[in-house]
């Protein structure tokens, strides 16, 4: 069977150019019905008058391309994208918009523009071949020119994104820093600037992680800082801020009635959730000077957890018994180590038998130098107790009642530290 004619290819494309000729007089029509569809159906593109004044001209210059490539029979691939329509995901994408909101958008713009076809063919009266032939034209340029923007406006929308992300994330890390800094501030101005609610209060977080093959450790330290502040009962949203590829600082603003048990709730969540990233938290701490403090306190909660190398902690509250006292003395682990071993004497060994008698020996000392308080949380008979406390003041070669202090500071260190300040 013989296939198409020239001549009837020439006249679908030329009927096609025709119909098209004729829709555009009707341009602002079509326009407008687009433009009413997508702010039916779409409600994320309900933006000021600006931006609806783009997405307008967005439509216009997007129809009137696809027109003149129907009309001039130009291939879509030597269509040069719309300026506005470049410009209208720009916008998109810095106002964070979804990039689904933009498919969708063209999806139904296409099948407006479509409809508009099919009334304007069956208008013209052509003979029925003529009128599908007509059809199959105008909707395989649509389909190509749907596609083809498609990948030109979301190409576009993803660079500029992270582009505005980056942007916005820098300057947020700079207002941070400056804030931290201690310098004056109007903290009406730094909310807005950070996005983050000043006069509430606030739990800081540090956290870190080891490296990964696929280079996402900031994504998912940032998801985990967002279920953190949900875990704690924070009604908005928490503060990231990237320091590094592998660490993190972030703030969770928190209601007085979420805040006295915020971190138990925290160590729950972080205790139980699989891949959880190591983090250090300071306490719950109101203000401008809360926001300061809390962090200084996960940064000294940090550089204790991470002082014993390979054994890092996952969960470090400065809350934590002795964690604070361990903080003061964690930039010089050397002379630390030093005082621990003439305060413990051998009892400062790196055995497990020694490490088994300075625990209970802390324990009991923290439980007020009661046998039956230590037994209770060292699940332990209070002979066991006994016998390892006597052993424990064997070990040091001294009694420890007149330098109780200093022995309770060095098991501290010791409990904190543990290889590291042995060694």
């Amino acid at each position: 069977m013989a296939g198409p004619s020239r001549d009837s290819d020439t006249s679908v494309t030329e009927t096609a150019a025709l119909i098209t000729s004729r829709l555009d007089n009707k341009l602002g029509e079509v326009t407008e019905s687009i433009q009413q569809l997508l702010a039916a159906e779409i409600s994320e593109l309900h933006g000021d008058a600006q931006l609806q004044e783009l997405l307008h001209d967005t439509v216009v210059a997007n129809v009137d391309t696809f027109f003149a490539s129907i009309r001039h029979n130009i291939p879509v691939r030597n269509v040069e994208p719309p300026t506005a329509a470049m410009e209208y995901a720009r916008r998109l994408a810095q106002r964070e918009i979804s990039a689904n909101a933009l498919v969708r958008a063209y999806r139904l713009g296409h099948r407006t523009a479509l409809k508009a076809f099919i009334a304007e063919i069956r208008a013209a009266n052509l003979e029925r071949q003529l009128s599908m032939d007509v059809y199959e034209l105008i909707e395989a340029v649509s389909f190509d020119y749907i596609d083809w923007i498609s990948q030109q406006v979301i190409a576009t929308y993803q660079a500029e994104r992270d582009h505005w992300l980056e942007n916005r994330t820098s300057l947020r890390t700079l207002r941070v820093r400056e804030l931290l800094s201690g310098a004056d501030i109007d903290v009406d101005a730094i909310t807005e600037a950070i996005s983050y609610p000043l006069r509430r209060i606030h739990l800081a977080v540090v956290a870190w992680c080891g490296e990964s093959s696929d280079g996402d450790e900031l994504t998912v330290m940032e998801r985990f800082a967002q279920k953190l502040a949900e875990s704690a009962g924070a009604k908005e949203n928490p503060l990231f801020i990237p320091v590094d590829r592998v660490t993190a600082w972030a703030w969770i603003p928190l209601g007085a009635g979420a805040a006295p048990d915020a971190v138990a709730r925290i160590r729950a969540f972080t205790e139980t959730a699989k891949g959880a990233p190591s983090i250090a938290v300071g306490n719950p701490l109101p203000g401008i000077d809360g926001f300061r403090r809390s962090h200084r306190q996960a940064q000294d909660g940090r550089a204790v957890a991470i002082a014993t190398g390979a054994a890092e902690r996952q969960f470090t509250a400065v809350s934590d018994p002795g964690l604070s006292v361990a903080a003061l003395l964690g930039d010089n682990v050397a002379a630390a180590s030093a005082w621990v071993g003439e305060v413990l004497g051998p009892l400062a060994s790196p055995t497990e038998g020694d490490e088994r008698l300075r625990e209970t020996l802390r324990v009991f000392l923290g439980a007020g130098s009661s046998f039956k308080g230590a037994a209770e949380e060292l699940h332990l008979h209070v002979n066991s107790v006994k016998y390892r406390i006597g052993r424990a003041i064997e070990r040091r070669g001294r009694p420890i009642a007149d330098d109780r202090l200093d022995v309770e500071v060095a098991l501290l260190l010791c409990h904190w530290f543990g290889a590291a300040i042995l060694d």
